[in-house]
C-alpha cells in the first residue's frame, strides 16, 4: 500500500469513527488502519478521538443552532444539544462548507416518531427557516425597474415577472410564519403565536431576499398559485390565469417595494412552446 493511499485509508476510517454511535466500534475502525503504537498507545488514540468528537458536536450544534434559531429555542437547549448530535451522526455533512450542512432536518425532525406527536409543527417550521438560510446566501439580483414599463403596452402572454432569487413558497397546517417571526423579529408576539397554534391556524410562508437579508410574511390570498407559475419561468398571462382570486393591481407596488419582484422582460419560448 502506497502512502497515500494508506493516509486516504486512515483518514476514511477516522471520518467513520467520528459517526459511529457506539465509542467501541469507532475505536475499532481506527485501530485497524492506526501505525504500531508504544505502550499507551491505546489511550493515546481513544483520547484524540474523544477530542474529534467533542469538537464536531459542538461544530454540528452551532451550525445547527445558526440555521435554526427558532427550532433550537422551541426545543431547549438541552434538547437541541442531544439533536445535533444525533443529526450529525446520522447526516454527516457531504461538504467542506458547514453553511451547506442541516438541509435535511426538517425530514429528520418528522422520522422522530415521538417528537412527531408532541411537536408536529418543529419540520415545517425547519422548512422555513432552512428556505430563510438559504435565501441569505443567494446571489444578489439586480433590479430593473424601468422594465416594468413593459406592463404598459405589452402582451401578457409574451411577458413575464422576475422574481428576486431565492423566492420559496411552504404551506403548513400550523402557523409557522407567526411562529418565526415571533421568535425572530417581534412584529408578532409569542403569546399571539401561541395563540394560533392553538387555534391550529394555516399559514403559507412566502420567503425571498430583500436587500441583504431574507424576508417572511404570509402568501397573500391567490398569490401563492401566482408566484409560483412565475417560478416557473411561465408568462404573467399564464400565471394570472392560474391564481383567479388573486388581485394583481395592488401587489405590485408593494412588491417592487419589498425587492421581491425586480423587473419584467419577455417570455423565452422554447421550440416545444411554438407551433
Amino acid at each position: 500500500m502506497s502512502a497515500t493511499t494508506g493516509l486516504a485509508a486512515q483518514q476514511q476510517a477516522l471520518l467513520q469513527a467520528l459517526y459511529r454511535l457506539r465509542h467501541v466500534g469507532a475505536m475499532k475502525v481506527v485501530a485497524s488502519c492506526a501505525l504500531p503504537e508504544r505502550a499507551g498507545g491505546q489511550k493515546h488514540l481513544e483520547r484524540g478521538l474523544q477530542a474529534y468528537r467533542s469538537n464536531g458536536h459542538a461544530l454540528a450544534r452551532r451550525a445547527l443552532a445558526a440555521a435554526y434559531p427558532v427550532v433550537a429555542e422551541l426545543m431547549g437547549a438541552e434538547n437541541f444539544v442531544g439533536l445535533s448530535r444525533h443529526f450529525w451522526q446520522s447526516c454527516p455533512p457531504a461538504r467542506g462548507d458547514m453553511a451547506q450542512w442541516g438541509e435535511g432536518l426538517a425530514a429528520f425532525l418528522a422520522s422522530l416518531l415521538d417528537l412527531a406527536r408532541e411537536e408536529p409543527y418543529l419540520p415545517d417550521v425547519a422548512r422555513v427557516e432552512w428556505a430563510l438560510h438559504v435565501a441569505a446566501t443567494q446571489a444578489d439580483g439586480r433590479p430593473d425597474i424601468g422594465s416594468l414599463a413593459l406592463l404598459e403596452s405589452g402582451d401578457p402572454a409574451e411577458l413575464t415577472l422576475q422574481l428576486c432569487p431565492g423566492v420559496a413558497l411552504l404551506a403548513s397546517d400550523f402557523p409557522v410564519v407567526s411562529m418565526v417571526l415571533a421568535h425572530l423579529t417581534g412584529t408578532l408576539s409569542l403569546q399571539q403565536a401561541g395563540e394560533r397554534l392553538r387555534d391550529r391556524v394555516a399559514e403559507t410562508a412566502l420567503v425571498w431576499r430583500q436587500g441583504l437579508k431574507p424576508a417572511l410574511r404570509h402568501a397573500q390570498p391567490g398569490e401563492t398559485l401566482f408566484v409560483e407559475a412565475l417560478r416557473q419561468g411561465r408568462s404573467l398571462g399564464d400565471a394570472l390565469y392560474a391564481a383567479p382570486g388573486f388581485d394583481f393591481a395592488p401587489w405590485l407596488a408593494p412588491a417592487v417595494h419589498a425587492g421581491l419582484l425586480l423587473g419584467a422582460r419577455p417570455v423565452i419560448f422554447s421550440k416545444k412552446d411554438t407551433p
